[in-house]
């Protein structure tokens, strides 16, 4: 039964059956390539075959021996396909035998949609030890918050020992410094064991910007046909492409069956460009709902700053064909608007009635379904959404993005008071979207979270000062000086900066937080996730009042009908007069008055009502 947990990929370093180690290097733009055996280690011609692939068997080879590539130029380049690195993405790879692990929960088969509360976690700043082995120890106090779902940003090999991930460049490896592959498995195995998934976001759109030489023995990699906020696309669709789009196929399916994640969130597909059909994304989708086992709970996220909703459709079976869901960030910009009244950049799109969007974002998913937007130069942005399930939105107050792309990467606890984050705190949990907390948020910690990472000479220089040209658009930013505060993401003390700080759960404000998130969340467990399901928001309703106060009413699975009254406002609202069907499941403040209607709304308040199905006139 262990056996299975192995993909088996058409490039890369295999171990065989037999003995030896079998290695396969996609090269078109090379008549001749060596295996580097060892160092400085043995050099041996391997056989060039049809489409520019080369491949050669090593009986001498074995799991732990260290190998590259050489090139007709004499240059040394590690394996694109590397289970795992020796030392950084430059030096040589190493021959891994995925069969070595033995699983404990062999049997485990995830969990359904529609219980997912997701914790997004960077692995080096999640725990003191910035480890699988730190994240390992603190799957129990996940377990007792109530998630049950640990999302990890990405892990791919990249340069450096810093990095929020997305500058990857070996996309089977796991990045050394979090530790052996056989450490993140046992990871995964554990949090299984405490019936816990573990997604993995992966970087589908781009390589980062140092130790790719794919370029240099594969140029068809990339296009110039298409490009990327990071230069030439990745050539999708051109000539030769078929290998490019089995590496990322294989790529997916390779984290899904050989390390048994549960899922995978996709960032910004936006940015992929690919005119072939079916384009890549449809391709995966497809190929990983074919391959895995039809009874194994398996979740493909989105984040589509088109706000695609096409991506989304469900057949009649109501199972997605190929995404879950889209994380949403109309959710939240506009509730970020309301809270904090910021009003640049992409908020620009939010400050006309955010409330109204807020709304909308939470009765059909998406507030932008083909309007227009300032921030996109007037550009149309989205597609209806409101057909869609409930679950098929992934909603957040905070995330590595929404803190880290601020310039000194402050949190929303920073930024605004405990009862206006309480409340809305409030309508994320218990909304019948799936929820997403970012690490530390549970207990309303302050630790920044910085934008890091650890290049040299020019290519620091170079992402340091175009980080601070990047805000020197905005009026805060308009002088020099002030933009030279803006931490250098180089630098060792940014990324230290953005550890989170266990000890603070030894204070009494930090145990409060804790606590109402561990009861908001089995609130959530206990009335929501049995009713949400197959329920859309063609059968929800919203309603605005005085710019700041709204009511979104959904109709769930069973037929109840789910309930929100919101202020998010530091001004109360009054003469409301909003008609209160079923039972109170939350009330925030905890004294807020609430009968047959609800007429006042203090400051940042919110009500959740439950009404049991209709039984007809």
């Amino acid at each position: 039964m262990q056996d299975r947990f192995a993909h088996e990929m058409p490039f890369g370093a295999a171990v065989l059956p037999e003995g030896g180690v079998r290695f396969r290097l996609w090269a078109p733009a090379q008549e001749r390539v060596r295996l580097l055996l060892g160092e400085p280690g043995a050099a041996i011609e391997m056989g060039r075959g049809a489409g520019g692939w080369f491949e050669h068997t090593a009986a001498e080879a074995a799991p732990g021996t260290l190998y590259r590539f050489g090139l007709a130029n004499g240059m040394a380049v590690p394996d694109p396909a590397s289970r795992a690195q020796a030392r950084d993405v430059h030096g040589p790879s190493v021959v891994v035998a995925p069969r070595s692990y033995r699983w404990k929960r062999p049997e485990w088969r995830g969990r359904p949609w529609r219980e997912t509360v997701l914790y997004e976690a960077h692995t080096g700043c999640f725990t003191p030890e910035g480890s699988f082995e730190g994240a390992r120890r603190k799957l129990d106090h996940l377990a007792a918050l109530g998630v049950t779902a640990l999302e990890l940003m990405p892990i791919a090999e990249f340069e450096g020992e810093r990095n929020w991930g997305y500058d990857g460049v070996l996309q089977f490896a796991p990045h050394r410094s979090y530790g052996a592959p056989d450490d993140l498995k046992r990871l995964i195995d554990e949090a299984h064991e405490r019936e816990l998934m573990v997604f993995l976001d992966v970087v589908y759109n781009h390589f980062g910007p140092s130790g790719n030489y794919l370029h240099l023995y594969a140029p068809h990699f990339f296009t110039e046909r298409h490009h990327t906020p990071w230069g030439a696309g990745i050539n999708f669709d051109g000539p030769e492409s078929r290998p490019v789009r089995d590496f990322f196929v294989h790529n997916a399916l390779y984290w899904l069956e050989e390390y048994r994640f549960d899922g995978l969130r996709l960032d910004a597909v936006h940015a992929i460009a690919d005119d072939r059909r079916p384009d890549i994304l449809t391709e995966l989708g497809e190929t990983v709902r074919a391959r895995l086992e039809p009874d194994r709970h398996v979740h493909l996220v989105l984040e589509n700053d088109a706000n695609a909703s096409s991506r989304l459709r469900q057949d009649r079976r109501a199972r997605a064909p190929g995404y879950d869901a889209q994380w949403n960030d109309d959710m939240h910009h506009a509730a970020h608007v309301l809270l904090t009244g910021e009003a640049h950049g992409y908020y620009a799109d939010y400050v006309d009635d955010p409330a109204a969007k807020l709304a909308r974002a939470l009765a059909e998913g998406f507030a932008y379904q083909g309007e227009r937007s300032r921030h996109r130069d007037d550009a149309p942005r989205g597609e209806p959404s409101a057909a869609l399930p409930t679950i098929a939105f992934v909603d957040f107050l905070q995330n590595h993005d929404q803190i880290g792309n601020r310039a000194f990467g402050e949190r929303l606890a920073s930024l605004v008071s405990e009862e206006a984050v309480t409340a809305a705190t409030a309508v994320l949990l218990l909304s019948p979207h799936i929820p997403m907390l970012f690490m530390g948020e549970e207990w309303g910690t302050r630790t920044p979270f910085q934008f890091f990472c650890d290049f040299r000479g020019d290519l620091a220089a170079a992402v340091r000062d175009g980080r601070r040209r990047e805000f020197a658009r905005f009026p805060e930013f308009q002088d020099p000086a002030t933009r030279d505060r803006i931490p250098d993401p180089n630098s060792p003390a940014t990324y230290e900066r953005s550890r989170l700080d266990w000890r603070e759960l030894d204070r009494d404000t930090a145990r409060r937080w804790l606590e109402r998130a561990r009861s908001l969340l089995a609130t959530r467990a206990r009335e929501i996730v049995p009713r949400v399901g197959n329920c859309t928001g063609e059968a929800a309703r919203d309603e605005v009042r005085d710019g700041r106060a709204f009511r979104v009413t959904w109709r769930l699975d069973d037929g109840a009908e789910l309930s929100v009254v919101a202020n998010l406002s530091e001004r109360p609202i009054g003469e409301l007069d909003w008609a209160v069907r079923g039972r109170a499941i939350w009330r925030e403040p905890a004294g807020l008055a609430m009968d047959q209607t609800v007429s006042d709304l203090p400051p940042w308040s919110v009500a959740w009502s439950l009404a049991p199905p209709s039984r007809g006139p």
